[in-house]
């Protein structure tokens, strides 16, 4: 009876989980390839824009007179590119769409530094020297800390870290799979957080910015522009990780049965830091200091020669406004110290080759946002996006919606979305369009809106097959249980997304609404038209 009853629960919940799997694989394969979504969006607005015109689509502009972009009656009316003006525009913009879209160079040019740390090895012996090192009472929280931190080096936490994390805890004695959902909630579920400006932080303040400039042409958004609150969300999240795998994960997965594993378990050892690789991050953190200090030496003094030269302040200054070359300088620089130290790099050709790779795995990345480039800049120019906007606040402002609560639907809807589109550039090239200027008419800063997406768009990464790595998560996890299933993984990982999303809109809600503290250097919390 008893294990009558052990085998069926088990099949239940496989059972409800794998229906709701059946539904997102079912929404999520309704959508084509993003560039095609792109295309098909940019014709789509197009074709919109035309029976939007003939039928006089139009909207009254809330900015004041004088504000610039708004017309001398202040009607908003659409703009048809289908016509002869309108092709020709297209025509005529197409390649420079393309080459002045804010998240094409910021992103090559931060990737191109963190490219020579990542390929010299020093991401992967300064991650696995905190893991390997943390006492076993720290070692949870350090995983997922770790996670979360890998997240400047693309892939590195998927490929290195979460394996080792489940080599980890099976060597202490616990489960692996603990310890591999530990490792996959800090490195997908916390993507967003972290305590380095990473690639993800240009490539969504590009597209932030490019939707604010369909409500106020001369705003800009950098790559910091999130950077307190991501910050403080990188320990929130290590904590909340660390506690679920503690309280509920590993206690629900009970002892480990090592007849369950697929693979030969004595194999799994793991290296230590050699001593040349600690050699080398000596020498790395040294330069990282140093690096830092004449940094500081420009922005910290009333005299800095980084600071803004009309104001004197930092807000505005050319550190803010190039801060991705020095994303590129904290990240090269190091990156070929520790490897000339650890003898992964010689010299300048090896660094070039490290460039030239990372450049080289970014074709359908180029590719992408060619059409999301189009896309975004027909969208401004027929006036839909502020149209969309004007109407959509009116309607949020009738309801008498605003606030937390706006900001939760906002983040669960994001959530919804990510779980059918997994790419976050892509997710956000569509809806920041919408959302930053109809939030910017109710008077939320863009940093704000994108700071609330970016926690939707992470906190639901860890169940949806949607994911790009989510193959890779499964075929580790089949390695110490044979049968592993996908409904199996998802099950495992939905504390992890439920105890997040509470966690982080919580924090978000009491940083905003509650302590008004900016959620990055010089970013505002809301926004008006008279600046």
């Amino acid at each position: 009876m008893a294990g009558s009853q052990q085998s069926d629960t088990p099949t239940e919940k496989r059972g409800w989980f794998t229906r709701f799997l059946d539904t997102v694989e079912w929404l999520g394969n309704l959508l084509p390839h993003p560039v095609t979504l792109f295309a098909l969006f940019a014709l789509a607005v197009i074709l919109g824009s035309g029976v939007a015109a003939f039928f006089e689509l139009s909207a009254i502009d809330p900015r004041p007179e004088g504000a610039a972009g708004r017309a001398p009656d202040g009607v908003i009316t659409v703009v048809s590119l289908l016509s002869v003006d309108g092709l020709q525009r297209i025509v005529s913009n197409l390649v420079t769409n393309f080459t002045n879209f804010p998240p094409l160079g910021v992103v090559l040019v931060a990737l191109l530094g963190v490219s020579v740390a990542e390929h010299s090895g020093l991401i992967s012996a300064a991650m696995r020297g905190m893991v390997m090192n943390a006492s076993p009472r720290m070692v949870t929280v350090t995983i997922v800390f770790a996670g979360i931190v890998s997240n400047t080096a693309s892939e590195l936490g998927y490929v290195v870290l979460i394996p080792m994390a489940a080599a980890i805890f099976y060597s202490l004695g616990r489960h692996p799979l603990a310890g591999l959902a530990a490792a996959f909630a800090g490195v997908s579920g916390g993507y967003s957080a972290n305590l380095l400006i990473g690639t993800i932080d240009p490539l969504l303040a590009g597209f932030t910015e490019a939707a604010a400039h369909l409500i106020d042409p001369d705003y800009t958004v950098g790559p910091e522009a999130n950077y307190f609150f991501m910050v403080v969300s990188t320990f929130v999240i290590a904590i909340l990780g660390a506690i679920v795998t503690e309280k509920i994960v590993e206690p629900k997965l009970g002892k480990y049965d090592r007849s369950e594993a697929s693979i030969d378990l004595e194999s799994q050892g793991l290296e230590s830091l050699r001593p040349e690789e600690k050699r080398g991050l000596i020498g790395a953190g040294l330069a990282l200091a140093a690096l830092l200090g004449l940094l500081a030496l420009t922005v910290v003094p009333e005299n800095g020669i980084l600071r803004n030269p009309d104001t004197g302040g930092v807000l505005g200054s050319p550190f803010l406004r190039g801060i991705v070359v020095y994303i590129f300088i904290t990240f090269a620089i190091p990156g070929f110290i520790y490897g000339r130290i650890a003898g992964t790099m010689k010299n300048d050709k090896d660094v070039i080759n490290a460039m030239s790779k990372s450049i080289g795995s970014m074709g359908l990345y180029i590719v992408l946002v060619f059409f999301a480039a189009q896309f975004v800049a027909f969208f401004g120019w027929t006036n839909l996006g502020t149209i969309f906007a004007v109407k959509g606040a009116t309607f949020l402002q009738e309801m008498g919606l605003t606030g937390p609560l706006l900001f939760i639907l906002f983040i669960a809807m994001c959530g919804f979305v990510n779980l059918m589109l997994g790419s976050a550039s892509a997710q956000w090239a569509i809806t920041a369009p919408i959302f930053v200027p109809m939030l910017m008419i109710i008077g939320y800063s863009p940093e704000v809106v994108q700071a609330a997406y970016r926690i939707g768009d992470s906190v639901t990464n860890l169940i949806t097959p949607m994911m790009s790595y989510f193959g890779l998560i499964l075929a580790v996890a089949a390695r110490y249980k044979k049968d592993m299933g996908i409904g199996t993984l998802i099950a495992t990982m939905l504390p992890y997304t439920m105890v997040f999303f509470i966690g982080w809109v919580t924090l978000f809600c009491l940083w905003v609404f509650v302590l008004g503290l900016p959620v990055g250097p010089g970013s505002p919390t809301y926004y008006s038209f008279e600046g």
